[in-house]
């Protein structure tokens, strides 16, 4: 009966490794056993589960990096589209000449980066899926070498027939010796067939599991090559319309013109920026100074009055500190590594191609670097700000400002003290004409200086 019994599993179990692999099999369920010492667990199925358990890791980690990817595919995908749509609105309400063209620029970049970001996931994809190969071959090979030993194990049942078991059964059961371990080999006689069986059917069940996923992943990398290729295909189009654009701004005069007035009115507004800081700095100071004046007036007045009534209690005030009107002094700190692609005074425009006054310098950045803090100082404005984009300015001991423009994000608030180095936000293309870069604006009081000078002071 018994070998009847394991014939019908062993049966079962080649119906689980047909190779047509249309019917994954249900994962199978703990069968009820009588209960046994925890020695009594018998070692056949020990050496696959241990073996199976460093390709599972890799795969759970795997799955588990692909699943980041999808989700910052997905973000940078939201992003595009409203980037996208901001354009086409720019575009139907004929918006200022260098906001279209900083528009299209980050479109272009935004594009790059997301075909980068798809190639990135393709790779993963294509790595797994050679991963879930190798793992299948080597499922299907533990799963020949099961049907193998259950061979074996039937033609010796055919053999010896039941009898023989009966036989080492009784021995055990009446001679002599250690209980536990006899009651050992009891269960472990018993309960063997059964879990060579099960063995079988939990890695014919795995490796339907990972064919499954490897036909997911070639579903996923089959709409990835498709986005990319249509990605791709549209990037050139951007290209020629940016190319379009710009051939026509240098053609056109009266564009020329819209875009250079706009040029200036940015700087007008950097610099109205400025001056509305100095102003207020100024003014602080007077107070300051209004309120040192009071404290030494009623400090001599206090002191007249103990004199005659011999008070030694005198209240102390805290002396307001006045910043004297210098350059910062100190050490100072490169904003961000990158080559100058802008220098400051009378330069060619890198788009427009006229000449025209810079307020600072241009450096070219990469995207992800951290912009860092030139010096020590007060974070006084964080801001979105015409032509420079979200910026961030700090003022340093005796009224020195310096000025960080095109951001993508910003950490620091305003009223925050940063120090000498310390990373204030990320580089961006926001208001850029021509990718990701960073603008450096430094001045002294109300007027610019050389930034790249000053880092040298």
């Amino acid at each position: 009966m018994r070998f009847l019994v394991l014939l019908l599993c062993f049966l079962v179990g080649v119906g689980f490794a047909a190779p047509n692999g249309k019917a994954a099999p249900a994962k199978p369920a703990a069968k009820s056993a009588p209960a046994k010492p925890a020695a009594s667990k018998p070692s056949a199925g020990k050496p696959a589960a241990s073996k199976s358990a460093a390709p599972k890791a890799v795969t759970k980690k795997t799955d588990a990096q692909i699943s980041e990817q999808k989700n910052a595919l997905k973000k940078l995908e939201s992003d595009l589209a409203k980037k996208r749509q901001e354009l086409a609105l720019l575009e139907t309400e004929e918006k200022g000449v260098l906001n279209t063209i900083s528009l299209l620029d980050q479109n272009l970049n935004q594009t790059r980066t997301y075909i980068s970001e798809l190639s990135k996931s393709e790779n993963m994809l294509e790595s797994a899926i050679v991963q879930l190969e190798a793992d299948i071959d080597s499922l299907d090979q533990k799963i020949e070498e099961r049907k193998e030993a259950m061979k074996k194990r039937i033609r010796t049942l055919y053999v010896n027939g039941r009898a023989n078991e009966a036989k080492v059964l009784y021995n055990l059961l009446t001679q002599e010796g250690n209980p536990d371990r006899q009651v050992y080999w009891v269960h472990r006689i018993l309960n063997q067939d059964q879990q060579e069986v099960e063995t079988l059917q939990q890695l014919v069940y795995e490796r339907d599991e990972k064919k499954q996923q490897s036909t997911d992943h070639l579903a996923d990398l089959k709409k990835m090559r498709d986005k990319k290729a249509a990605e791709e295909k549209g990037l050139v189009s951007q290209m020629s319309g940016q190319e379009r654009m710009l051939k026509s701004l240098k053609q056109d005069q009266n564009m020329q013109r819209r875009a250079l007035k706009e040029f200036e009115q940015n700087q007008k507004t950097m610099l109205a920026l400025i001056k509305k800081l100095e102003e207020r700095r100024k003014k602080e100071i007077e107070a300051a100074k209004k309120a040192e004046a009071e404290r030494k007036a009623k400090e001599k007045a206090g002191k007249s009055k103990g004199k005659k009534s011999e008070k030694k209690d005198t209240k102390t005030v805290s002396k307001p500190k006045v910043v004297v009107a210098e350059s910062v002094k100190g050490p100072k700190c490169r904003p961000l590594k990158g080559d100058v692609i802008s220098n400051y005074g009378l330069q060619e425009h890198p788009v427009l191609h006229i000449m025209t006054r810079n307020l600072g310098v241009e450096i070219r950045g990469k995207r992800g670097e951290m912009v860092k803090a030139a010096s020590a100082g007060t974070v006084v404005m964080v801001s979105e700000i015409d032509g420079r984009g979200p910026s961030v300015i700090i003022e340093h001991q005796g009224g020195t400002y310096s000025v960080y423009g095109h951001m993508k994000s910003i950490r620091v608030q305003e009223g925050k003290e940063v120090r000498n180095c310390e990373e204030i936000g990320e580089v961006g293309d926001v208001a850029s004409l021509n990718g990701i870069k960073l603008y450096f604006q430094v001045s002294e009081g109300t007027q610019t200086v050389d930034p790249l000078q000053w880092l040298k002071q």
